[in-house]
């Protein structure tokens, strides 16, 4: 078994050395020691360790010219400095200069292995954070399209077998789900990427003005219209026109977008002159168009045109999985002028994945964005969150609390999981890309659930409950 990090350890005083190796070695640690800065650098440029243990003055290469040589070609690498000469002045050009903590001799060794083990948990946590934004990169670059839920999987298979054809697209889902995300992708992996795609918030234009919006209009067809203007339909011509929230649409303007859909041609409001288009129509709504035809407010032969190939967008407490890469997405997109936060620490992302998100996805990005800015370390805090974030975790546990006293002995949902995790890892032996397969996830997330339910994932399966 490897040992669980790698340890450099650097004083030219070879009695504290020594101390410091026998200590950290007897906490299960891989420790290598080195007398000199010069030697460590030299060390630190073939090896990679996960936390530098150094003496502040050291000859003619001290400890800061060590954490700055490790800054350089180890980021991720934690360093911690230690002196007999301890001072205010020293501690802060240390934590300047980007040591994790700095130490005064003579120190005791259970503060030692104290520093030590949050050191090295905030090493992991940085490239942990690293890891997410590389595979953010190679995720992100076709589209802004983040997650891989077995629920937005089946969104990207849908993606990728209509983006080719040119069948009209009806996509449904909550506001802020990422409607307008998913029509962009269609239209970027289709043929028609090369021409416009043309987007139109049917909710947010007048009635008086959302037919000459799509349609457009002469000159003097009304008041202020000085001139002719191409409509949406035209602007969209050879590429995709996105009609979002098409629930909203008048019956009157209903009708005339399923003449266009049909014969794909129009004449311009007050014209005479018909005016072919070859327009793929996506369109989205947050609302039941099925109800909506039943209740008269929208038309069935329109809603049948709408609906040849139809695409749900779960709402994100239906894919709290997503929450981690999503955050990250977004923290990396919020980050900049000069402002770097490197990530989340663990507490920030359980509540992020508790909250019931009514925003969706939009919501997220907000909370972020105002984490971002209100953040003074290079992780995001609890404390950074807004109060419905961090106290939806608390009442959600009381509630169930409360109903599980009320209901008998019923286990709660995340028993259930749990249960539910340590049968199929008993079914196929600890076999863990097995029981991934099985429970429709990654090994990723199969790690991530093991640890939050407690469960150990050993070489021939978790330990009995």
């Amino acid at each position: 078994m490897e040992p669980e990090a790698k340890i450099l350890v650097v004083d030219d005083d070879a009695v504290a050395r020594d101390l410091l190796v026998e200590a950290l070695h007897k906490e299960g640690y891989g420790v290598e020691a080195v007398a000199g800065g010069a030697e460590a650098i030299e060390r630190g440029r073939t090896t990679r360790f996960d936390l530098v243990l150094t003496d502040m003055r050291m000859g003619a290469v001290d400890g800061l010219a060590v954490l700055q040589a490790f800054r350089q070609f180890s980021p991720d690498t934690c360093t911690v400095l230690l002196t007999a000469f301890g001072s205010m002045e020293g501690a802060i050009e240390a934590i300047k200069q980007g040591a994790y903590d700095y130490l005064a001799k003579p120190f005791k060794k259970e503060e030692i292995k104290l520093v030590v083990r949050r050191g090295l948990e905030h090493s992991r946590l940085v490239r942990e954070n690293a890891q997410f934004r590389e595979k953010l990169r190679e995720r992100t670059e076709p589209s802004q399209l983040i997650g891989s839920s077995p629920s937005m999987l089946e969104v990207y298979k849908l993606v990728a077998r209509v983006a080719e054809g040119r069948s009209t697209v009806l996509l449904e889902g909550e506001n802020g789900t990422g409607k307008e995300l998913v029509a962009r992708a269609i239209h970027m992996q289709s043929p028609r990427r090369d021409r416009p795609f043309v987007p139109v918030n049917c909710a947010a234009i007048p009635e008086t003005l959302i037919e000459s919006e799509l349609l457009g209009h002469e000159r003097g067809a009304f008041t202020g219209a000085t001139a002719q203007k191409r409509g949406k339909f035209e602007q969209a011509d050879g590429g995709t026109l996105f009609l979002d929230e098409i629930g909203d649409m008048s019956l009157h303007t209903q009708a005339k977008v399923l003449r266009v859909l049909q014969k794909q041609q129009f004449t311009r409001v007050a014209g005479s002159k018909l005016v072919n288009v070859d327009v793929r129509i996506i369109a989205a709504t947050n609302r039941d168009l099925t109800v909506l035809v039943k209740e008269g407010r929208f038309r069935e032969d329109l809603f049948y045109r709408l609906n040849v190939v139809r695409i749900l967008l779960p709402p994100l407490r239906e894919r709290r999985e997503d929450i981690p890469m999503l955050a990250h997405h977004f923290l990396r997109k919020c980050s900049g002028g000069g402002k770097l936060i490197q990530g989340f620490v663990p507490d920030t992302m359980t509540l992020l994945q508790r909250y019931h998100w009514p925003g969706n996805v939009r919501e997220l990005e907000n909370v972020i964005e105002r984490a971002v800015s209100l953040s003074h370390g290079p992780l995001v805090l609890p404390d950074d969150l807004p109060e419905a974030v961090r106290t939806a975790g608390a009442a959600e546990s009381e509630a169930s609390r409360e109903t599980a006293q009320g209901r008998s002995q019923l286990p709660t949902l995340e028993e259930m999981e749990k249960q539910y995790l340590m049968r199929v890892l008993r079914e196929v032996g600890g076999n863990k890309v097995k029981a991934a397969r099985i429970l429709g996830i990654d090994r990723r997330t199969l790690y991530r659930m093991a640890e939050r339910f407690g469960v150990l994932l050993g070489e021939e399966g978790p330990e009995s409950p």
